[in-house]
């Protein structure tokens, strides 16, 4: 994808979250562009995973 075909965000994340999401980015070679791409994608193609993360409002790291 070239960078004219690209746009440029800024959202803000949970600290905590994001810290642990970057130790696991480098553990698998991961990155958050990745992952957001991927999730938009899922989110507007796949009805199933749209619901799960509209009901999902646990954020908390205790359980995992």
């Amino acid at each position: 994808m070239s960078d004219k075909n690209q746009q440029l965000t800024s959202v803000k994340i949970d600290k905590d979250l994001f810290e642990e999401f970057k130790v696991e980015c480098i553990k698998r070679k991961f990155s958050f562009q990745k992952l957001s791409e991927r999730a938009i994608h899922l989110y507007l193609t796949d009805e199933d995973f749209r619901k799960q993360v509209h009901i999902h409002n646990d954020l908390s790291l205790e359980d995992n």
